[in-house]
């Protein structure tokens, strides 16, 4: 008689309040920028929008594998949660590498004194380059996840998931600098970019794409450090305040007024479609 494995006790999900209060959340932050993509449409909106209604999806199936058995037992729905987990952060990162990139390009002092740092940030905004980056770290990490429900002894599958880790780690400390560079830029040259928007968002842009950046770094830095300690990476004590949290804390400052500027037509600015700032 084959051994039943219960994938969300194995896994470490345990604590159904605290899957259902993020469902919850996200219920919420998903209708806010949903009607927010009624109003305009902006690209940004869309990719918090898909954010929310993943983290979304993927709490609510979080809670229900916690609390019924035969539903943590089926592997099914184990690893399409795991997907969607590692799926949305795609979506965090490239938001927030969006409106920093848009933003630099209306900076005129934009000059790193290390050569070899500006040749680097400088190829990641081509965007199809960091898109493509991206891809190919949700790739790594859907394969792994798959591989490793499969296989728990699997090695390749674990080797996948780090790959995916590190890559997503990278290109979070990139965007870690890109965002420096702007804070630096404007700080520089106040007179840069002349506002049209008195929002708290629109005044305050860099250092809340910084804070984005900080809560970034800190979920990427805890996934990283506990590639080689399943128990700790799965202990809901580190996991929400380190992964769940973060990534909250980042969705809440994208609602910020201001922070993700409305689209308006050509006219308004010939340079940018962001008429918070032009040159």
């Amino acid at each position: 008689m084959s051994t039943v494995i219960n994938y969300a006790q194995l896994f470490g999900w345990n604590s159904v309040p605290a899957a259902a209060v993020f469902a919850a959340v996200y219920s919420l932050l998903a209708a806010f920028f949903l009607f927010k993509i009624i109003r305009e449409r902006r690209y940004v909106l869309f990719i918090m929008t898909s954010f929310c209604l993943i983290r979304l999806t993927a709490f609510i199936m979080r809670a229900i594998s916690a609390g019924v058995s035969s539903v943590g037992e089926n592997e099914g729905i184990f690893i399409g949660a795991e997907v969607l987990f590692s799926v949305g952060f795609f979506g965090l990162l490239y938001g927030t590498y969006i409106l920093v990139v848009d933003r630099l390009e209306l900076c005129d002092n934009t000059n790193i004194p290390i050569p070899i740092i500006g040749t680097i940030l400088n190829l990641v905004r081509n965007r199809r380059v960091f898109r493509i980056c991206l891809v190919i770290c949700v790739a790594l990490g859907i394969t792994g996840i798959d591989i490793t429900s499969a296989n728990l002894t699997s090695t390749v599958g674990t080797d996948l998931r780090k790959a995916s880790a590190i890559i997503f780690l990278v290109l979070t400390i990139i965007q870690v600098l890109q965002t420096l560079v702007l804070i630096a830029a404007e700080h520089r040259d106040k007179d840069s970019l002349k506002y049209t928007s008195t929002s708290f968002g629109a005044k305050h842009a860099p250092l809340l794409f910084g804070v984005i950046a900080l809560m970034l770094l800190i979920r990427e830095i805890f996934s990283v450090a506990t590639l080689n300690q399943f128990s700790k990476a799965n202990n809901e004590h580190f996991w929400y305040p380190l992964v769940a949290v973060p990534e909250l804390i980042c969705v809440l400052v994208y609602a910020i007024p201001g922070v993700i500027p409305p689209k308006v037509p050509p006219k308004v600015t010939e340079t940018t479609d962001l008429p918070m700032y032009t040159k």
